[in-house]
């Protein structure tokens, strides 16, 4: 299997507590990769870890073939937490600022504006926007550079349901165009409709990781790995 992104017994203490624990992950390239997890199990943690946010304490991270480095970012797209948004600006503005500190040309801002469906906003500023828009404009900039992996770290948070299935449409057009995707969710059923891999992380540990079977209750595993994770804490 050609994997764009592994991870090998990755790990993250923060003044002696444990966030990630000995966590290997395996990313198809061109596919949605769903990382799933409640609140608080480390999935975050983890996007920092290969976004270079955050310094793994120990493990591997290796990206298209080889050991991870700072230049692979320029590969890697990520929209973590809310957008990185000039609100007095436009979405063009927005972008325009982004290609300047890239060196890219503005060719590049059309053809993402037109991938996140933000076109038609012209003078509107971004501070205007619903919260679906912002996060299309969110994703755009994570696209200016054109990389190979795009990681979103809950990204239909607080949308309602016609922002959702917008961005659920946007993110599964992606791999046609030579993008994989991590998506990061607590929410089991916008998973399972977007992704076709799946990691479910509690407690800091990878507890399940498969393609996505019709006919299996991802419900089930998930209560499964984090009753088990929770009884192993306790121990």
């Amino acid at each position: 299997m050609d994997m764009i992104l592994k991870t090998t017994n990755l790990c993250k203490n923060f003044k002696g507590q444990t966030a990630v624990n000995n966590v290997s992950l395996n990313i198809q390239r061109n596919s949605v990769y769903g990382l799933l997890g409640p609140n608080g199990a480390g999935k975050s943690t983890i996007l920092k870890m290969l976004t270079g946010i955050l310094r793994p304490t120990s493990g591997e991270i290796e990206f298209d073939g080889h050991a991870w480095n700072r230049s692979d970012l320029q590969s890697i797209g990520a929209l973590i937490e809310m957008p990185p948004l000039y609100e007095n600006l436009t979405a063009y503005e927005n972008l325009k600022v982004r290609t300047l500190a890239l060196g890219l040309p503005d060719t590049r801002i059309e053809e993402v504006l037109r991938i996140v469906d933000l076109t038609g906003t012209r003078k509107k500023k971004s501070g205007h926007f619903s919260l679906g828009m912002k996060q299309r404009l969110g994703i755009a900039l994570a696209l200016l550079s054109s990389p190979k992996l795009l990681i979103l770290d809950e990204p239909t948070n607080g949308l309602d349901p016609i922002g959702i299935q917008e961005l659920r449409e946007l993110i599964c057009s992606f791999p046609a165009h030579g993008i994989t995707v991590i998506l990061s969710s607590h929410i089991l059923s916008e998973v399972e409709q977007i992704a076709e891999h799946i990691g479910i992380i509690s407690a800091g540990k990878l507890g399940y990781e498969s393609k996505i079977n019709k006919g299996t209750s991802l419900e089930e595993i998930f209560m499964r790995v984090v009753a088990a994770n929770n009884e192993r804490g306790e121990k």
